[in-house]
């Protein structure tokens, strides 16, 4: 009877441990499930993170593009301006070359009354051929060379007539 129960007894005890080993087993295994899992989350995590690096980058470089393009067309335009200015100075500097020449035309003009009113009939007369032959010289110099050959050919034409007459 009694080797009966230490049998009992011896299975019993091996029972349980297998229990507790199997436990033990389970609990293993578990831990290890966990750890996995863990390790795909952290994975996924820092895939994500990658993912976000990778956008962030995406769109710092879309804005430094950007940024290049403003700075580009702000440089565009500051060269037209400069331009517009530039032509604006070069039409202001030849509104200036007319206006003066038109006052040295007005001088000459005030110039000759006053002789007009100071001088004699003769040297009046002297001078008016004077400044009516700078003022031609004037009006060649600057609005080019008059052609000599309709003079000419009015001169030849009058020479017919006066024969005619």
């Amino acid at each position: 009877m009694t080797t009966m129960i230490m049998m009992m007894m011896m299975m019993m005890m091996m029972m349980m441990m297998m229990m507790m080993m199997m436990m033990m087993m389970m609990m293993m295994m578990m831990m290890m499930m966990m750890m996995m899992m863990m390790m795909m989350m952290m994975m996924m995590m820092m895939m994500m993170m990658m993912m976000m690096m990778m956008m962030m980058m995406m769109m710092m470089m879309m804005m430094m593009m950007m940024m290049m393009m403003m700075m580009m067309m702000m440089m565009m335009m500051m060269m037209m301006m400069m331009m517009m200015m530039m032509m604006m100075m070069m039409m202001m500097m030849m509104m200036m070359m007319m206006m003066m020449m038109m006052m040295m035309m007005m001088m000459m003009i005030m110039m000759m009354i006053m002789m007009m009113l100071t001088m004699t009939m003769r040297k009046m007369m002297i001078m008016i051929m004077m400044i009516m032959m700078i003022m031609m010289m004037m009006n060649e110099r600057t609005h080019g060379r008059t052609d000599t050959r309709k003079y000419e050919q009015t001169r030849s034409e009058r020479k017919n007539e006066r024969l005619t007459d």
